[in-house]
């Protein structure tokens, strides 16, 4: 019997940003394996070549997101390579500790002009590419730009933003006839998350590794971005129960409030002193 899935795939032309490593790079073998032709961009050369390999020898590039002309030269090479673009997913990002009274404000600037601006420079780029009616742009998000857990500050301030730009977009392009989502995950099993929360702060606020929702394993994530990709949607989320949350974030807002209470002051002197690295280290 044959794969509805797999068909509707088949042959579709998508750019996954960050697709070194974790999901981006997961996600890339995923697609692979339903028939997309597939084109890559990421800051790991080495890592970057490996999973084209494993993809067809898909083109890639070296990319950096927060380079505005940099982004515009790759994504309309790749697009000239594949002979135009279906999809763009726009999944590059980076993460750090960081507490908002002492944090180290380049924390925060970096953090946004990956994040948001990376983000606004993908979609600006791929845009004009993906405007048809089978089009569709699909911005990662996360539960954290819907609900805030303290030392996360940077992250979930770039996440909110990443939901309004693909929100905004989403409007701006419905007359081409393309659609644009936004994904959003709680902790997945990859190298980011294990990066992000393995700090002494992190561990000091409980819960599992570190994290405050528990870890997700990240084929979740990929199956959902597999059927959100087929079906162009609007959301794109994991696990489960990140859908009902998203329907009502001030109650998981006041949840997180309330749960973290007790243990926060210790987390706080610890993060003062704790400088842990980004997630994927920048040029």
């Amino acid at each position: 019997m044959n794969d509805p899935t797999t068909h509707r795939l088949s042959d579709r032309r998508i750019l996954i940003t960050g697709a070194a490593r974790g999901i981006g790079a997961a996600l890339a073998r995923r697609l692979h394996e339903r028939g997309a032709r597939l084109a890559l961009a990421g800051l790991e050369p080495e890592l970057l070549e490996s999973v084209a390999a494993s993809c067809g020898d898909a083109p890639w590039r070296h990319c950096d997101i927060a380079d505005r002309a940099g982004v515009e030269a790759t994504v309309d090479d790749l697009a000239a390579e594949l002979g135009g673009l279906d999809v763009i997913v726009a999944n590059a990002g980076i993460a750090a500790q960081w507490p908002v009274l002492d944090g180290d404000p380049e924390v925060l600037e970096t953090t946004l002009r990956v994040n948001v601006l990376g983000t606004y420079h993908t979609l600006r780029a791929a845009g004009r590419h993906i405007s048809h009616p089978h089009g569709y742009a699909l911005a990662i998000a996360s539960l954290a730009a819907a609900v805030h857990a303290p030392l996360l500050g940077a992250y979930s301030a770039s996440k909110a933003a990443v939901e309004a730009l693909g929100d905004t977009l989403r409007i701006e392009l419905r007359h081409t006839g393309a659609k644009v989502g936004v994904a959003y995950f709680a902790e997945l099993d990859t190298e980011m998350t294990r990066r992000g929360f393995g700090t002494r702060a992190a561990a000091a606020m409980g819960g599992h590794q570190g994290t405050f929702t528990g870890v997700t394993p990240l084929r979740a994530g990929v199956d959902a971005l597999e059927r959100g990709i087929t079906r162009r949607s609007r959301r794109v989320y994991a696990p489960r129960w990140v859908g009902p949350v998203l329907v009502a974030p001030g109650v998981a807002q006041r949840v997180v409030e309330k749960v973290v209470r007790s243990r926060l002051p210790t987390a706080l002197e610890i993060a003062r002193s704790e400088r842990p690295p980004f997630t994927t280290e920048q040029p």
